[in-house]
């Protein structure tokens, strides 16, 4: 079976595409509902492995911004234990105030811009996948219209099957 979402588009595509035209009409074939109705189901039980995978990203998106601001925390204490290790002398003293007070400013710094990384890199994977899900259910809805126009349709004097109607398309 198919594994994504886009496979099984392909899979209705060709179905589709390969479909046997009806006599006199260069416009309209023949497909098999039940097929075409399998393929639709299983695209939309694709659904939730992507919603799953979107979540994975926010759930990795968080764990990174976690992780910049246990690294700024790690690098403020050290910055304070390097600060009361100078305090021996004023001279000393000032010294630690500057470079602790530095290193904070750095590590602040840092962990802004760790975050605004992960922010930027969930965000752009986030919209990809929503680009991706949207256009997926756009065809979804497509083709399901399609295929509910050719339901109500009549059926061919041959046989039971119903015509696919391209013109009803445009």
């Amino acid at each position: 079976m198919a594994t994504g979402v886009e496979e099984l588009l392909d899979m209705l595509f060709e179905m589709i595409d390969e479909a046997k035209g009806v006599p006199l009409s260069s416009e309209k074939c023949v497909i098999e509902r039940d097929k075409a109705l399998d393929l639709l189901d299983e695209i939309r039980g694709q659904f939730p492995v992507e919603l799953a995978e979107a979540k994975k990203l926010m759930a990795a998106r968080a764990e990174y911004i976690a992780s910049a601001k246990r690294e700024g925390e790690l690098i403020r204490k050290q910055a304070e234990e390097k600060a009361k290790q100078m305090v021996a002398e004023d001279e000393l003293l000032a010294q630690a105030k500057q470079k602790g007070n530095e290193l904070v400013r750095v590590a602040e710094e840092r962990s802004r811009e760790l975050r605004k990384a992960a922010n930027d890199y969930c965000d752009d994977a986030l919209r990809r996948t929503e680009e991706a899900v949207a256009e997926a259910y756009d065809e979804i809805k497509k083709s399901r219209a399609r295929f509910r126009s050719l339901a109500g349709g009549a059926a061919p004097a041959g046989g039971g099957r119903q015509v696919y109607d391209a013109e009803a398309d445009e």
